[in-house]
């Protein structure tokens, strides 16, 4: 017996507008950056360049993301392609630790044997990148919570903001004071604070491709929650899953008295089990299965679960 409701998206709706309008913004900047990198040389603002190649390659990755998890169900893929959005955070995590960890490697290595940097136009360019993230983060901002897919993007885009802060401060430091090493400190700084993000948001989307209990849904709490319904006597096989942001899933087997299969009781504890799910819980699960068994129906359960 289980709790029907259509699939429809839930957790953020079509945030598609604003990866395409972050997209196209991080985009124009590679463009400008990668010219500019070309003209003056600067390694400073190649290796900018690059990271910002990576953050526009995420955010593409977003937009497909974003376009599939709309897509409806089928009968092939009964949750349509929701969990593209969990694959697509994935990899944008997945880029977001290795530019991060490239930014420490190259940093240390570059407090030894810093090269020459031009600071004028690492200034320049580092403006017209700040700009550009600023207005990405703007747009951004508003959604970052709707989803695994729209928080990445969003830490793309602040990867981006601080790696242009970190090369204008670089650059004045340069300028004023002829000190090559600040271009090394400000990357191990951009560095430090992009890993312990991406592995957050890596440990997270791992999670739900794990099929782990959802954060914040105690089970232990749930069962004993769904064992004080009346008639119930045992609930087994209990499993709660994350399809996608906003998207729980629990199924279970729940044994009651034998006499509520000729009294006609079972549709009343249904109702209560689901009602339990959806109401008292801090998060709302409104997607759920149970099978209801009758006492003598354990004999014939395979033993050992949970």
């Amino acid at each position: 017996m289980s709790h029907g409701h259509d699939h429809a998206p839930v957790g953020g709706g079509d945030h598609r507008r604003r990866l395409a309008i972050a997209f196209g913004l991080t985009s124009t900047v590679l463009v400008a950056q990668a010219v500019g990198a070309l003209i003056t040389g600067s390694l400073a603002l190649l290796v900018d360049t690059a990271h910002m190649l990576t953050d526009a390659a995420g955010l593409a990755m977003a937009l497909v993301a974003a376009h599939l998890s709309l897509k409806p169900a089928t009968s092939r893929r009964t949750w349509g392609y929701r969990r593209a959005e969990v694959l697509g955070a994935l990899a944008q995590s997945a880029v977001l630790l290795a530019v991060g960890g490239y930014v420490l490697v190259e940093g240390i290595r570059r407090l030894f044997s810093p090269p020459e940097v031009p600071s004028t136009e690492l200034i320049v360019f580092g403006i017209i990148g700040l700009v550009a993230n600023v207005a990405a983060i703007a747009v951004l901002a508003s959604g970052r919570k709707a989803n695994f897919n729209l928080r990445a993007a969003f830490l793309e885009v602040l990867n981006d903001a601080l790696g242009s802060v970190g090369v204008i401060v670089a650059a004045v430091v340069i300028a004023t004071t002829g000190w090559q090493q600040a271009d090394a400190i400000a990357g191990l700084l951009i560095g430090a604070l992009i890993v312990p993000r991406a592995i957050k948001l890596l440990r997270e989307t791992s999670a739900v491709l794990l099929e782990s209990t959802p954060a914040g849904l105690d089970l232990d709490a749930v069962r004993d929650h769904l064992l004080g319904v009346e008639h119930v006597r045992a609930v087994h096989d209990l499993h709660a899953t994350l399809v996608a942001t906003g998207l729980p899933v629990i199924t279970a087997h729940v044994t009651v008295d034998d006499e509520c299969f000729s009294d006609g009781h079972t549709a009343r504890i249904l109702d209560q089990l689901q009602d339990c799910l959806t109401s008292h819980f801090p998060i709302s699960v409104e997607h759920s299965t149970f099978q209801i068994e009758p006492a003598s129906h354990r004999t014939h359960e395979h033993l050992g679960h949970a």
